[in-house]
């Protein structure tokens, strides 16, 4: 009786695997998206437009089509009007330039004290580090609110009442910015980097310029991006301190907009029309940037 010996496959496991694969994919090409991955991008698309068109949509129109039901899905012929009426009502052009100078200098001053306080709680070695840490996260848990009565008495004291400086002060500091640069630090930069920066005799803040920043720019540009439009889109805190006729931002600015018996709802839309879109150009400018950014950190770390 001869038994027959099947000789083992000559061709390798990953080569097995790979030629399971599309072919555009075993040719070093991209994997193409299916029509279904087309069909669910584009309804979340059209959902996360949907509010702002429909914005649009109502400020082109007055107060008593808005009333009807259904409400209006399409455009009227009032959009500009409104839009020029807006501008001029609520002076968003001197809101501009203050919610630009406000979120601006947070912006910038957020991302350089939380990129040094975020080395040093990631690589730096020092006495009470943990206890700190925990008390900078937990200043994250307290709400906002609960610090308004305080602040505004301080400010009064300071007389900084409708003053920019009473808005800049506050947020010119950030735990979650902190706890942000903490967390991308702690892997997207060695040790050893750090180590040979030292042997080389460079000093603490000649590491934290030539070899902290660098590394850390990726994470900076999104820290930037997320602080700036945070302060550009807050309004407890401006409301309370500004008024719409001494130094608004765009928020209180848009919040007198409308006011009488009956507000003017496509006026208050066109005003949150406005006030979105300098967002929206900041973003189709630096959002490539930004998102390649984030993947250079990602592959980095």
């Amino acid at each position: 009786m001869t038994t027959t010996v099947t000789p083992p496959d000559p061709t390798p496991t990953k080569e097995r695997k790979r030629s399971r694969l599309p072919k555009s994919a075993r040719a070093g090409g991209t994997l193409h998206a299916g029509p279904i991955a087309y069909v669910i991008l584009a309804l979340f698309t059209i959902g996360s437009l949907f509010p702002l068109v429909w914005t649009a949509i109502a400020a082109s129109r007055d107060n008593s089509r808005l009333a009807q039901s259904p409400p209006p899905f399409w455009f009227g012929s009032g959009l500009f009007e409104k839009l020029e009426i807006a501008w001029k009502d609520a002076n968003l052009g001197e809101a501009f330039l203050n919610t630009t100078i406000v979120a601006g200098t947070s912006a910038v001053t957020i991302v350089f004290l939380s990129t040094i306080a975020g080395f040093a709680f990631a690589k730096l070695r020092f006495k009470g580090r943990g206890a700190m840490m925990l008390i900078v996260i937990g200043t994250m848990m307290v709400p906002p609110q609960l610090s308004v009565i305080p602040l505004y008495m301080m400010v009064a004291k300071l007389d900084w009442t409708d003053q920019l400086q009473a808005v800049i002060f506050p947020s010119l500091v950030s735990a979650f910015g902190v706890f942000f640069m903490r967390q991308y630090l702690i892997q997207a930069l060695p040790d050893e980097i750090i180590e040979a920066a030292r042997v080389d005799g460079a000093s603490s803040w000649r590491v934290v310029w030539h070899v902290v920043f660098p590394t850390a720019r990726p994470a900076m540009a999104v820290l930037g991006m997320l602080m700036f439009v945070q302060t550009w889109n807050d309004f407890l805190w401006p409301f309370l301190v500004l008024t719409q006729m001494g130094n608004p931002t765009v928020q209180v600015a848009i919040a007198g907009l409308g006011r009488g018996y009956t507000p003017d709802q496509s006026l208050i839309m066109a005003g949150a029309l406005l006030g979105t879109l300098p967002l929206l150009v900041v973003f189709a400018i630096f959002g490539k940037q930004i998102v390649g950014g984030i993947m250079q950190g990602a592959v980095k770390g």
